[in-house]
């Protein structure tokens, strides 16, 4: 019988390591991590709408390393009787503050005793098989998160927490299998040193290396050129759905991109296709790029109020509202577009 797993997680070393582990269980399974508040319930859509596409006889929504609201466990409950498929929801948490929700529901289980990791790894273990590195990592991960500070887990734990908490190269709004995949491989790297004497110093000074390892691609750089060339593929990579067009100029939509001007100028250089290059951020703010194909000014001040250079522009969005998923974040630039060119 085909199955499905889709996996929603916290967006730290806990939530991650959760995530880390079930990959190692299940091999159709899809990721999603998210923060606490709207975001949830955002990504708890995105999952429902998966699901209905999909053709998994049986799917299992599996949440861990977060806590519900009681009315969040509630509506989560009833929605799933609108997916016409076997769908089970299960929850695997550690905090306090989920006391409420574990005590009505059957499907949420709460242990405030061990990290979200731990109590995954243990779970799952015991019906899939044990694995000894899988659960060195686990342990370590528990030690740090729970601050168990006497314990010899505890300062590789620490490192490892940083490590992810550190890790920005790549945008998970637009981006996140890849961010996943980067963060999976910062994990696989540190199981590397749970066996070693000084473990936390062996690790610390060699994460500079580990992460050049996975946007190398067989050619020497420096980090930061590595990760803009990885940046520019992954743009060209889904180039098709951020897409953009204004009065006949055709341009790209990025969210909170980072480093703009070289990413941007390398985008536009690689697709001469496209005339302009341009970055929405999560406080509004609004920036354009271009390589003298159209003036950027002009297309700030009509849809940002803003100015500046041809080939090099800002502004800011009156009205914009913050997303966590991109399609929610380029549905509202295309309406922004629409009504402005109906006006002329």
């Amino acid at each position: 019988m085909q199955y499905a797993v889709f996996h929603l997680s916290h967006t730290d070393l806990d939530g991650y390591g959760c995530q880390f582990i079930t990959k190692h269980y299940f091999k159709n399974i899809k990721f999603y991590n998210s923060n606490y508040g709207r975001e949830i319930d955002e990504k708890y859509a995105q999952i429902l709408r998966d699901i209905e596409v999909g053709a998994a006889q049986i799917n299992i929504i599996l949440i861990t390393d977060l806590n519900l609201t009681i009315e969040q466990a509630k509506a989560f409950e009833e929605r799933l009787k609108s997916i016409q498929s076997s769908t089970k929801l299960m929850l695997l948490d550690h905090h306090q503050s989920g006391n409420e929700c574990a005590n009505k529901y059957t499907w949420y289980f709460l242990d405030t005793s061990r990290s979200a990791a731990k109590i995954t790894y243990d779970f799952f273990s015991k019906i899939y098989g044990e694995d000894e590195r899988l659960k060195k990592l686990a342990e370590v991960i528990n030690a740090v998160d729970i601050w168990i500070d006497d314990s010899l887990d505890f300062e590789l734990g620490k490192v490892c927490l940083n490590l992810i908490a550190n890790a920005k190269e790549l945008n998970r709004i637009m981006f996140d299998e890849a961010n996943t995949e980067f963060m999976f491989w910062l994990l696989q790297n540190s199981m590397e040193y749970t066996d070693k004497k000084k473990a936390h110093i062996l690790l610390e000074d060699s994460i500079h290396t580990i992460k050049k390892s996975f946007f190398q691609n067989g050619k020497e750089d420096t980090l930061g050129n590595l990760v803009s060339k990885y940046n520019v593929g992954q743009l060209n990579k889904f180039k098709d759905k951020m897409s953009i067009v204004y009065k006949g100029k055709k341009g790209i939509l990025t969210f909170n991109i980072g480093a703009v001007s070289i990413i941007g100028n390398d985008f536009l250089t690689q697709n001469p296709d496209y005339d302009f290059f341009m970055d929405v951020t999560s406080r509004r703010t609004v920036s354009f790029r271009a390589n003298g194909k159209v003036d950027v000014s002009k297309i700030a001040c009509e849809l940002a109020n803003g100015g500046g250079h041809p080939n090099a522009s800002g502004g800011a969005l009156v009205g914009f509202r913050d997303s966590f998923l991109y399609e929610n974040i380029k549905n509202q630039i295309v309406d922004l577009i629409k009504s402005k060119e109906e006006l002329k």
